[in-house]
């Protein structure tokens, strides 16, 4: 008992250190974090690789059960890219851009002609993020990496996913010649590896079910009147013949998603927006996130279900690796859409918060906390030093969420240390109790 009380002090504290800023602040003293889900994976740029606990007296560990997402890429749509330019376009062949919209649309138009045929592609910081991941999970847990260990490794069939795969595993192999690493990339597996494929039928409709939710929210509360006067010679004609508010979007994803490129370093879109735009598009943008992937009233609670079958797949694997004794890995490499839902599912830190006020969601809830490119899921197995045929009761497990030690719903044994019979019984529990809610969910 002590050890988890003097745990719980330290996450306490770790949490007042982190909150010791406002949302704002932290958005304004790094505009890379506005960018949600196009936030590069922080550690080594943005923010100091979290220190990890010693394994309990008498423990080591064996076993990681991961699922990740993609690292950084291009814009998945080249209408991303083409729109923006375009909307400036008209407006230069109207004689009415000045010279910050003139600097802008070259900007755009260096940045629209190097993404031809990328849209989607895993960037150059993407692969380099999944090296280091690598890296890091190896000397964190070098026992699991240890001799000739079996590391399974999947992917969805997404290039970006497995190239991502590929980073991750070419650099494993290059810190232990003698893993014995199998990959693969099959429709076989998107059942559990992405939402919408196999027994999930809910998705498509609760996205779409919140839509109307998200765009009320962007027209009610984004105002770009500010950010085309800065562009535009005659605010009248722009107001007329421009879609300001949608170009307005459009010229932040661009600029957020720039930070996940090496070639990108010399150009910055964010000083075209002030502090409150930039803090106000990310809380829409948060807002969004929120309401289609996480535990949100306004789609139910049903989001995080949608990862049920990934979590079985985990728990399943977890159990095989306890029996066979065997050291190793079970490497998925997917998307954030299931990252979250996921993290939500297993109820890890605050993910799985719920609230009906928009608002004030952002005081509580931030989506880049959880969704950067190269978010994971890091489920490291403990057992009794020398131990290979395990007893179940006797297995520990640590969550890693983005490489910090989560915190989990039920009682741990010590420190961020749970006991993995306590923990499977839980998960069981709630995955039993979802069958018939999930079917008769439209009623």
């Amino acid at each position: 008992m002590r050890h988890f009380t003097l745990y719980i002090v330290i996450a306490i504290t770790a949490c007042l250190s982190l909150n010791a800023t406002t949302p704002r602040t932290r958005i304004i003293n790094n505009f890379d974090r506005s960018a949600s889900n196009h936030y590069a994976y922080p550690y080594g740029t943005d923010a100091k690789v979290p220190t990890l606990s010693a394994a309990p007296a008498g423990y080591e560990p064996f076993y990681i059960d991961h699922y990740g997402r993609h690292g950084s890429r291009w814009l998945t749509n080249a209408r991303y890219y083409e729109r923006p330019y375009k909307e400036l376009m008209k407006a230069k062949e109207a004689g009415m851009l000045n010279m910050q919209g003139e600097l802008l649309l070259r900007q755009l138009m260096f940045v629209y002609e190097n993404s031809k045929q990328r849209a989607g592609d895993l960037s150059d910081e993407g692969a380099k993020q999944h090296q280091e991941i690598a890296e890091r999970m190896f000397n964190n847990f070098p026992e699991v990496f240890a001799g000739d260990a079996r590391i399974d490794a999947r992917s969805t069939v997404i290039i970006r996913c497995i190239l991502s795969m590929q980073n991750e595993t070419m650099k494993l192999r290059s810190l232990n010649p003698n893993l014995r690493i199998t990959t693969d990339a099959s429709y076989h597996d998107m059942y559990y590896m992405g939402w919408g494929y196999g027994e999930d039928t809910l998705a498509n409709d609760l996205r779409k079910s919140v839509d109307p939710i998200a765009e009320d929210m962007y027209n009610k509360c984004l105002h770009p009147e500010r950010f085309i006067a800065q562009l535009v010679n005659d605010t009248a004609w722009a107001n007329a013949n421009l879609n300001s508010r949608r170009l307005m979007r459009d010229v932040f994803d661009v600029a957020g998603s720039l930070q996940g490129h090496q070639s990108f370093d010399d150009i910055n879109l964010y000083h075209y927006f002030n502090n409150n735009e930039i803090f106000e598009l990310w809380r829409l943008k948060n807002i969004y996130w929120y309401i289609h992937w996480a535990n949100a009233p306004q789609n139910g609670n049903r989001m995080p279900f949608i990862e049920r079958a990934l979590l079985r797949d985990m728990i399943q694997k977890g159990d095989e690796a306890i029996a066979t004794g065997e050291r190793g890995a079970s490497l998925r490499f997917g998307h954030e859409t299931c990252v979250l839902p996921l993290a939500c599912l297993m109820e890890l830190d605050s993910v799985n918060y719920s609230c009906d006020d928009l608002e004030t969601l952002h005081e509580h809830w931030q989506d880049f906390n959880t969704i950067p490119k190269a978010c994971n899921i890091q489920m490291v197995f403990y057992r009794p030093v020398g131990s290979m045929a395990n007893k179940v009761q006797d297995i520990l497990v640590k969550v890693l969420l983005n490489e910090h030690e989560a915190l989990l719903p039920v009682k741990p044994a010590t420190g961020p240390y749970y006991r993995w019979s306590d923990l499977k019984a839980y998960y069981e529990k709630k995955l039993a109790t979802t069958i018939d809610w999930t079917v008769n969910a439209k009623n």
